[in-house]
């Protein structure tokens, strides 16, 4: 009998301990604790050891209860894999968190944002800046990346460089990415935009891909109003029909970005310049696409309102970037005089 009693009593005494350790267990994992990195990257090397990867938070005090944490991996998660990567830990923070972060695994990234209607030339100076390669490479260097039209051979067999087809949006790119590899994806983004039925569009219009991304080009540069874009295509549509030169400033922008000497003014020079881009002399599009459009541009490129719309001039009542459109050279005049009017007060305010 009191053999029993004793036996009972260290059954209790065990079930106590066994229970109080998990207790005291789980309250280490799950009680966030305060730390001085909150704002900083800390790198796990590949390689590292999980003995290491916890003596590292360690010491920096991102794990503060090193014991349960220990226990927990050898006897409760003894599959764990701690990941290699750049991390944030935010503070406060609990060791269970901090496992976790661990094992998805974390590689820092950045945002770079290329904007709608850049050329490949500003493109290129702004990939150089962001992602700096173990070898820094120049901008000149990046559009030499840009060169590399293996990457759009089946969408387009002419290409001759990459403008066009590398697509403007925001993107996170690991950081140490190449700049190669930033090119490459943003030729894979462009390639995911386009749909597979925009194929019979461009077709129905008597236009091949190289065409649409061309026009896309022009009015991404012509209007940021989404709604006229339709509009502007219309426009470029009716003179192309009728062998009027498309006139378009931008390409003769562009003109100056290939010859190095665009300063931010057009100039008499960039204007009366024999050149396949200059659209104030030439009949029909420019040889290919002057900067990299939208979706909303291709979309417009492929469906052109249906208009007897000629010109167009921006709208100074409205303020908000759109245009007027006409389809006679008398209506356009007295929209480009007031346009001219606007403009010297604004020079003179």
């Amino acid at each position: 009998m009191k053999l029993t009693r004793l036996l009972l009593l260290f059954l209790l005494l065990a079930f106590l301990a066994v229970g109080g350790g998990y207790f005291w267990l789980q309250q280490a994992l799950q009680t966030p604790v305060a730390h001085d990195y909150a704002s900083e990257y800390i790198t796990i090397e590949r390689g590292m050891a999980s003995s290491q990867i916890l003596r590292k938070l360690e010491s920096q005090q991102i794990i503060q209860a090193p014991l349960a944490t220990k226990l927990y991996m050898r006897f409760f998660a003894p599959d764990l894999q701690l990941e290699a990567g750049d991390y944030l830990f935010p503070s406060p923070i609990s060791p269970k968190e901090v496992l976790n972060k661990l094992e998805d695994g974390r590689t820092r990234a950045k945002a770079v944002t290329i904007p709608e209607g850049w050329s490949r030339f500003e493109m290129a100076e702004r990939i150089a800046a962001q992602f700096p390669a173990e070898s820094a490479l120049t901008s000149e260097e990046v559009l030499t990346l840009m060169n590399n039209t293996e990457l759009i051979q089946g969408f387009d067999p002419q290409a001759t460089n990459l403008e066009g087809y590398l697509y403007p949006t925001t993107y996170q790119f690991e950081y140490g990415t190449h700049p190669e590899a930033v090119v490459e994806k943003m030729v894979q983004q462009f390639k995911s935009i386009w749909q597979p039925e925009w194929d019979s569009l461009a077709a129905s219009l008597g236009r091949d891909k190289r065409e649409i991304v061309t026009i896309a080009s022009l009015i991404e540069n012509e209007s940021q109003v989404d709604s006229e874009r339709s509009l502007v295509a219309s426009v470029i549509y009716n003179r192309l029909e009728k062998r009027i030169p498309l006139g378009i400033d931008a390409t003769n922008v562009y003109i100056a970005k290939l010859l190095n000497r665009w300063d931010g003014i057009i100039h008499k020079s960039d204007v009366e310049v024999d050149h396949p881009y200059n659209t104030r002399r030439i009949q029909g599009l420019p040889p290919g696409p002057i900067c990299s459009p939208s979706k909303s541009a291709l979309e417009a490129a492929l469906n052109p309102a249906s208009t007897d719309y000629l010109y167009y001039v921006l709208n100074v009542e409205t303020g908000d970037g759109s245009h007027n459109f006409y389809a006679d050279a008398a209506g356009f005049a007295r929209g480009k005089a007031e346009y001219q009017r606007w403009l010297s007060k604004q020079r003179n305010n």
